[in-house]
């Protein structure tokens, strides 16, 4: 290009005489300026929140209920203190705080079996008892030194498979140490999506050395009440196998009660070994089937006793009757088996139950919490407790531990159906 040569001016376009045109260039211009500074504010102003900030949480309904004369002061002190004070601070929930709050004033309790559970663990309960779940299929509770145990791992789960036994101590669920877990906090723990794993390490009763089982988990849908016919001397005999006493467990019983009474059977074994309990209500209608009168007895704070009689006129009174309990056997279970004991109406065969004899009532709260909450100690119809203590059956007969998984015959089983058969 010739360097005398001049390059055209160019013209200002229509467009940038337009008044509005120009007013929207400059507010952009500005927006953008702005944004950058702030950005840069925001970034240093976000590094000194989390240095310095304080959470607020607000509290409503601090009063106390009538009748409680309790200085609260100390626990306000800690609670305003904490979010001061504390490194994390984003570690404050106000909801978090407030439950576990709430748990440990129950925990102080020092009852096991009474406990405070968030709506997270109360849905997980609940599921328990329908019996559709996610996790190993083993039920839970604490011996007579308060240490978690395996009350029973239920027929054809992944626990069960794994070889997990009644009365094994729970003494880590993964890496956390169970000696300070509430029972909804094991639960939590131990359940979770099928297909993961969990890791238990349990010590095995009459072994030093713990054990490790590292178990993958399922969907859990086991039936509580199952029914088969085995051939006796005379006929047939119904073994009846029930496995939890859950929000299903009465309608199945009694479609299998009909069943048996189709066949006409020669007798009947009602199988409540590793039950694990669950609804005592639902313990009083199965016993009803056999006897009449008194099934089970409470014991309240006060001294008070309440007996509850069968449900209904039972269907079952007058055949032959035999009843397998084992260490796996426990509360609403066992219910069962000392109702029949005491009305002398059958031979308990086995091993000695479980032991757990307290009644634990159930409130649900507004947002989905809940309390389990001891309130009786359970007694027999003649007024025998077995809390630590089980019942002892009629005929005494051990299962072969060091072979259960793979054991062919069933000792128990054959004794029941010999009683019958005589």
């Amino acid at each position: 290009m010739p360097q005398d040569q001049k390059l055209p001016i160019p013209q200002p376009s229509t467009s940038s005489k337009n008044p509005i045109f120009n007013f929207l260039v400059q507010f952009l211009v500005i927006a953008v300026i702005f944004f950058a500074i702030g950005f840069a504010v925001g970034q240093r102003r976000i590094e000194v929140v989390k240095k310095g900030f304080v959470p607020q949480i607000s509290v409503t309904n601090q009063l106390p209920p009538k009748n409680q004369n309790i200085d609260f002061s100390l626990f306000w002190q800690v609670f305003e203190t904490l979010p001061q004070k504390y490194i994390d601070k984003s570690a404050f929930e106000g909801q978090k705080l407030l439950y576990g709050a709430i748990s440990g004033m129950v925990r102080s309790l020092g009852d096991p079996y009474t406990a405070f559970l968030d709506p997270k663990q109360n849905e997980a309960i609940k599921a328990d008892l329908s019996g559709i779940y996610e996790g190993v299929g083993i039920q839970i509770g604490f011996n007579k030194d308060k240490r978690l145990v395996v009350i029973a791992p239920l027929s054809g789960t992944p626990a069960q498979k794994a070889g997990v036994r009644a009365k094994d101590l729970i003494l880590r669920i993964d890496e956390r140490d169970t000696f300070d877990l509430t029972l909804p906090e094991a639960v939590d723990l131990i359940r979770g999506p099928a297909g993961t794993s969990v890791k238990l390490e349990l010590l095995r009763e009459g072994q030093d050395k713990p054990i490790e089982k590292e178990i993958e988990r399922a969907k859990i849908s086991v039936k509580s009440v199952e029914v088969e016919f085995k051939n006796g001397n005379k006929g047939e005999v119904a073994v009846i196998k029930v496995s939890r006493f859950g929000d299903k467990t009465d309608s199945e019983w009694d479609l299998a009660v009909e069943d048996i009474l189709a066949k006409n059977v020669e007798g009947v074994v009602v199988d409540m070994r590793n039950n694990p309990g669950g609804l005592l209500s639902s313990a009083v209608h199965l016993a009803s089937d056999f006897i009449r009168g008194t099934v089970v007895k409470q014991e309240f704070a006060d001294g008070r006793v309440e007996s509850l009689a069968a449900d209904h006129e039972g269907k079952l009174l007058k055949i032959p009757l035999t009843v397998l309990v084992n260490a796996g056997s426990a509360s609403a279970s066992e219910i069962f088996a000392g109702a029949i004991q005491d009305a002398n109406r059958a031979k308990i065969v086995g091993e000695k139950t479980f032991g757990k004899g307290t009644v634990q009532d159930v409130v649900d709260f507004a947002g989905g919490s809940g309390l389990h909450i001891t309130i009786a100690k359970w007694l027999t119809p003649k007024g025998k407790s077995i809390s630590a203590v089980g019942i002892t059956p009629d005929t005494i007969i051990e299962f072969p531990l060091q072979d259960e998984e793979e054991q062919k015959e069933d000792p128990q089983l054959n004794k029941a159906l010999e009683i019958l058969n005589k």
